[in-house]
């Protein structure tokens, strides 16, 4: 990890921080997942197969998780872990409810002249959960309970076997509990091919959202030419904007914390206070050891990791502004008032409020842009989930009254068919 004392521009900061990123998706993932997807195109349920043999630690019985399958990961969770499940899904679904009780119908009139716009909900959809290195049921709640709410009728879910063949116990439960109609044992870009295109026993959805690594996020920018993505949403990116205030202590617990979802992740503070940035790289230090997982955590920090010292909050600010992470914190005398500052971030967390606190219980949702996505969206939500459908009417007093624009704009483009469509009708 390196230190970037007194940045005279931010930009050269910024460039830095796109070059210590590793997680790219380079041309020789986006072959190999265009291979995967092509073979699974021609070859179905056996090339899926193969590949979890290929890539993953077994090779399931069925891709399709059955009822009983379902109840006898149920048996093998906890009381505790099933309470936390649905805490973290009833807070998320009252946010979701509340978005979605602000998309209602519109209907504007003005002469014979009609448009109606309305909200409906999007047929079926591919939820991919990660769980290669880790288990993640906590991403099963962030993206079934949204399309749930949305009034999706089909919700597919795709995660990775385990060392034993199946999909891990929490996660199953989670997403059966939340609504899944349908779960199936599989991973990889070869799990995105099949949601996308079907095989025999994978029905093909309309839309695919989840997070995953760089050959997940290839898969879905290869696939987004045939169904609908949410957007890339790759390895975990934190972005700390911090005064002398902030807990050099708390800091260091919040960059570990995203660190260990593994070697990609990308976290950094910009800060104005060269002795906090000082305390920071101390505390990193004197903590990175006590982590369970110490390796990926050092890993994670030494390659893709900094701390940056601006010469004022305001600059500190600008930086991760244009950065443009998932998480950003602000640790600052008066947070409120700075993150209004910060345009594009997937999340603002203020305060003591901690990037892993979001990824749980908070009701926000933890499924967020990365690579600069934040310049053009926000977490995944109920809007995902859902289309405008649009109605328009005109009687015929409206159309001949508006004949003369009509004319003029066919015209004007060497369209002169649309100008007669209309007036046979008059």
């Amino acid at each position: 990890m390196r230190t970037l004392v007194a940045a005279r521009k931010v930009a050269n900061v910024a460039g830095f921080a796109a070059d210590i990123k590793s997680s790219r998706i380079t041309d020789a993932i986006r072959q190999d997942a265009a291979s995967i997807i092509a073979r699974v195109r021609r070859r179905g349920d056996a090339a899926v197969l193969d590949y979890e043999k290929k890539f993953g630690d077994a090779r399931p019985a069925h891709l399709r998780v059955t009822p009983a399958q379902i109840r006898a990961a149920r048996s093998r969770v906890s009381r505790k872990e099933i309470a936390a499940i649905r805490t973290v899904a009833r807070r998320l679904a009252a946010a979701e409810n509340a978005t979605k009780r602000t998309l209602r119908p519109t209907q504007l009139r003005e002469g014979g002249m009609r448009v109606r716009r309305e909200f409906v909900p999007i047929s079926s959809v591919g939820c991919y959960v990660p769980g290669a290195s880790a288990r993640y049921p906590s991403s099963a709640v962030m993206s079934i309970v949204p399309a749930r709410i949305a009034g999706v009728k089909r919700i597919a879910v795709a995660s990775p076997p385990g060392p034993d063949g199946r999909v891990d116990p929490l996660t199953l439960t989670a997403a059966d509990m939340c609504g899944a109609t349908e779960i199936y044992c599989m991973g990889g870009a070869h799990a995105i091919a099949a949601l996308a295109y079907g095989t025999r026993t994978v029905k093909r959805v309309d839309k695919i959202v989840g997070p995953g690594g760089a050959y997940i996020e290839a898969a879905k920018l290869i696939v987004s030419q045939t169904v609908g993505i949410d957007m890339t949403a790759g390895p975990t990116e934190l972005g700390i904007v911090a005064d002398s205030s902030a807990s050099p202590h708390h800091i260091a617990l919040d960059m570990i914390s995203q660190s260990e979802h593994g070697v990609h992740s990308a976290c950094f503070m910009a800060t104005d206070s060269a002795r906090l940035a000082a305390a920071v790289s101390a505390n990193l230090d004197a903590l990175c050891a006590a982590s369970p997982r110490s390796g990926i955590v050092r890993k994670s920090l030494s390659k893709n990791a900094f701390l940056a010292v601006c010469r004022s909050r305001r600059e500190a600010i600008e930086l991760v502004d244009l950065l443009a992470p998932e998480h950003v914190q602000v640790m600052t005398r008066n947070p409120a008032r700075d993150a209004r500052l910060v345009r594009n971030a997937g999340l603002l967390l203020l305060g003591a409020t901690p990037s892993s606190a979001s990824d749980y219980v908070l009701g926000s949702n933890h499924i967020l842009p990365t690579r600069r996505g934040g310049r053009i969206r926000g977490p995944l939500s109920v809007l995902d989930f859902v289309k405008m459908r649009a109605t328009a009417e005109a009687s015929t007093g409206e159309l001949r009254r508006m004949m003369p624009h009509i004319d003029t704009l066919a015209n004007a483009e060497g369209l002169v068919g649309h100008a007669e469509a209309v007036r046979a009708r008059l």
